[in-house]
């Protein structure tokens, strides 16, 4: 027996009588019908200094268009289902490919009010994540349909055995002396299009 082996086999031994604790429940805070959530999602979205608009499901092509800027090369998931004019489909482009690419154009999981934050699964149109990582700059169009109030409302929908990409903001860090850096760790712009497209059931 090795002594990792007879070190775990102590810890075990000392617990096997030891009482279930149960583990308490995550609160839960009531949604306040008085909040519009989506406006609340763009705000805490600006806060982190991205760019965030609203539009409407018959505006969004030409919004999306407004948003990649001029000449740029534009890397899109292969599965998208958005007309992006110029574009390359990522079909397993290198990371060095993918560094040849100023924008990538994505949808989103969801998007969470309370954090301003943007999650990915990587499923449909959402692209794999080198794909949104490498890119200097991110446009991500979310269905007003898709904010959630808060995190524990994000976990009720999300699938925890899926690669998830959290996203609040641009890429951005501080050195010692607190000297705000962007895109070390991913994209230094992000671009957010939130659509509104009626009243509609959830997409989740």
């Amino acid at each position: 027996m090795s002594a990792r082996d007879e070190i775990l086999g102590r810890v075990r031994s000392a617990l096997a009588d030891a009482p279930d604790i149960p583990v308490p429940a995550v609160p839960r805070r009531t949604p306040d019908a008085s909040v519009d959530i989506v406006a609340l999602f763009c705000d805490r979205v600006a806060d982190y200094r991205a760019e965030v608009e609203r539009c409407s499901a018959a505006d969004l092509a030409v919004r999306l268009r407004a948003a990649l800027p001029d000449g740029a090369r534009v890397v899109v998931p292969p599965d998208l289902d958005l007309d992006v004019p110029g574009s390359v489909a990522d079909t397993g482009l290198s990371a060095a490919d993918l560094d040849g690419f100023e924008v990538v154009v994505t949808h989103a999981r969801l998007g969470i009010a309370e954090t301003g934050t943007i999650v990915l699964d990587h499923g449909r149109g959402q692209a794999r994540r080198a794909t949104t990582l490498v890119p200097d700059h991110h446009v991500c169009v979310l269905d007003a349909s898709q904010v959630v109030a808060d995190v524990p409302d994000a976990f009720d929908v999300l699938d925890a055995s899926r690669p998830l990409t959290w996203i609040s903001g641009p890429s951005a860090t501080s050195d010692i002396e607190l000297d705000r850096i962007e895109g070390v760790h991913g994209p230094r712009r992000l671009h957010v299009i939130v659509v509104d497209r009626g009243r509609l059931p959830r997409v989740f």
